[in-house]
């Protein structure tokens, strides 16, 4: 097994992000004022989108499906515990010698007080949308041979996101919002999303071919098994000064 020069620090890098967008961004619904279009209002955790499936496709485009798929559990069990700390710790009685308490507790369950529907929406969306993404994307690689980079992440985007959408707003808030308003913010964020990735598609050329060159490999998941259940490391190494 190979070490990687940057490996851990991407992986690191995809954890904080994902934590800050479930943590950080479900607490606050932003309204901006665009030309010709008016008033924009989004949710905050839309902000972490682009940098967040930026991590993805690098990691899957440079150290391949299986190195990729370390990092998404790695993601998974970080949100599980961040989640299960907010609860204990919203839950635990605060102090009445800290007058303080009496307003920061209110403000903490607001931010960080999401409701069960939201937290099992979020989790379940994230960890079937990330593999369908990295799947999508190694598979492309395979059949492209390594060609079209912006087909590869702009479609495995559309997949992974596609499901991330479908499978987080209707557990989270069905039943809540009337079907039309639901099936308008799943078009609208779907669309949105895989916009952004189409824009910024140069950033993930130009990390992704640092990547590469600084770390001497460009991995294929010739012989790896494709199941998200499974640590292993695998994929086709080859060296850059190879070729």
């Amino acid at each position: 097994m190979r070490a990687f020069r940057y490996y851990d620090f991407l992986v690191a890098g995809m954890v904080a992000v994902l934590l800050c967008s479930n943590l950080i961004g479900p607490g606050k619904v932003c309204t901006i004022e665009l030309p010709l279009l008016g008033a924009f209002s989004f949710g905050a955790g839309n902000l972490f989108f682009p940098v967040a499936y930026i991590f993805g496709d690098v990691l899957t485009e440079v150290y391949g499906y299986a190195r990729a798929r370390r990092a998404i559990w790695a993601g998974f069990g970080a949100l599980i515990f961040a989640t299960v700390m907010s609860a204990i710790i919203l839950r635990m009685p605060p102090s009445p010698d800290e007058p303080w308490n009496a307003t920061l507790q209110p403000a903490l369950e607001i931010v960080f007080g999401n409701t069960w529907r939201i937290v099992a929406a979020s989790i379940v969306a994230y960890w079937v949308g990330d593999f369908i993404n990295s799947y999508v994307m190694a598979k492309m690689k395979l059949w492209t041979q390594g060609r079209f980079l912006w087909m590869r992440t702009i479609g495995s985007t559309i997949c992974g996101q596609g499901a991330d959408s479908l499978i987080f707003y209707p557990i989270a808030f069905y039943g809540i919002w009337t079907n039309d308003a639901l099936a308008a913010v799943v078009v609208f964020n779907f669309v949105m999303k895989v916009s952004v990735e189409a824009v910024m598609t140069p950033v993930t050329y130009f990390i992704v071919n640092r990547l590469k060159r600084a770390e001497n490999v460009d991995i294929y998941d010739l012989d790896t098994a494709f199941t998200p259940f499974s640590l292993a490391d695998s994929g086709v190494r080859r060296r850059l000064d190879a070729e």
